[in-house]
């Protein structure tokens, strides 16, 4: 009788020796996104950060978590892998600096059936990348290697932010006023929400995504599609912690209508402007493929706005030239005023397609 068979981890699909490979080659790559208290390497049981050696005095800590959404399957499909660490790091410390907190540590989640070391190190390069922008450090994370529980090719990723804020310059809405003036800031493209609409509409309308735009023969269409979250943390900290400005709203999921009342106290209600920026070229393209309604793309899509900050009427130049010389587009797009807290999206007809004069509203 034969001796039974020894069974090993690799037989089951998990390669010890792979995911030991992948973080030995991430380890430069964390190591470039040191800042102060943030000195240790990767490879411990959890992730050690100092937060006396950032200076703060009297901190509040922020905390935020997110992924990057159906767009990752978007990346996977087109093998375009190079950004959406961007967008990852993005969705969670463009969430922290709109309380006032700067970014100070991430982690990130990567899982997947099989780990293809090439993917996953081009993943975290671009998370590196992220972490560099948004001036917080990678301190950690986890690879795992889970055989069926995705499919081949598939993988998913979560990313974890924590930040700080002095307990004074905490943004909570307090500090929004009736007459306070609406500045958008410009988003590079669809960044990472609604992308399960932009997917049905590349399946419905049998895009071409590997071909030139219709809207910019300069660029693949998958290119603008695909462009990283922008990450505003460096325009706006200095301005944060000067008290210039009032509130700041992300731009994600639920859009201009959805997103702006959660900055705004009880009696605060946004009027946003649409006439006041130019719709870019591809949500034009994106509205007209899906003979989107302005309310639907209000609350879908940024529609070209990817952070909103809300400031004193005295202070709107100041904080214009401050943005502009760190390089942002800023568009003035619209007031607070006294009401019921939600926010109210207008235009004139034909702005985004109308056929007349429009509104939609949102009230929290």
């Amino acid at each position: 009788m034969s001796d039974p068979e020894s069974y090993t981890y690799a037989q089951a699909g998990v390669s010890i020796e792979a995911g030991n490979a992948l973080v030995r080659a991430i380890a430069p790559l964390a190591r470039s996104t040191r800042r102060p208290g943030a000195d240790a390497d990767l490879g411990g049981f959890g992730g050690v950060f100092d937060l006396k050696a950032t200076g703060y005095k009297d901190p509040l800590l922020v905390a935020a978590n997110d992924g990057v959404g159906t767009k990752l399957k978007l990346a996977i499909d087109s093998g375009r892998h190079d950004g959406v660490g961007i967008d990852l790091v993005a969705m969670c410390a463009n969430d922290l600096i709109v309380q006032g907190a700067e970014p100070l540590f991430f982690l990130d989640y990567y899982a997947s059936g099989k780990l293809e070391a090439a993917v996953a190190e081009t993943v975290i390069a671009s998370i590196a990348e992220g972490c560099r922008q948004a001036g917080c450090a990678l301190i950690g994370g986890e690879t795992a290697e889970m055989p069926g529980m995705y499919a081949d090719g598939d993988y998913d990723l979560a990313g974890f932010c924590v930040g700080a804020v002095e307990r004074d310059r905490l943004l909570d809405g307090s500090k929004v006023a009736a007459g306070d003036v609406i500045l958008g800031l410009a988003s590079t493209g669809v960044h990472s929400n609604g992308f399960s609409l932009v997917r049905r509409l590349a399946a419905d309308k049998g895009w071409k995504l590997d071909r030139p735009a219709l809207f910019d023969q300069e660029v693949i269409l998958i290119d603008a599609l695909m462009a990283p979250t922008r990450i505003y943390v460096k325009s706006l900290l200095p301005l944060v912690q000067a008290g210039t400005i009032h509130g700041l709203a992300h731009i994600t999921g639920g859009g201009l209508l959805e997103n702006i009342p959660r900055v705004l106290p009880a009696t605060g209600h946004a009027i946003v402007d649409a006439d006041a920026w130019v719709q870019p070229r591809l949500m034009a393209f994106l509205q007209a493929q899906g003979n989107i309604e302005p309310e639907e793309m209000a609350r879908t899509f940024n529609c070209g706005i990817g952070m909103v900050a809300i400031v004193a009427e005295a202070d709107v130049a100041a904080v214009t030239g401050a943005l502009e010389a760190a390089g942002e587009t800023v568009h003035r797009i619209g007031t607070v005023t006294e009401g019921q807290r939600g926010c109210t999206v207008r235009g004139s007809q034909e702005v985004w397609g109308a056929r007349a004069d429009w509104s939609a509203t949102h009230n929290a």
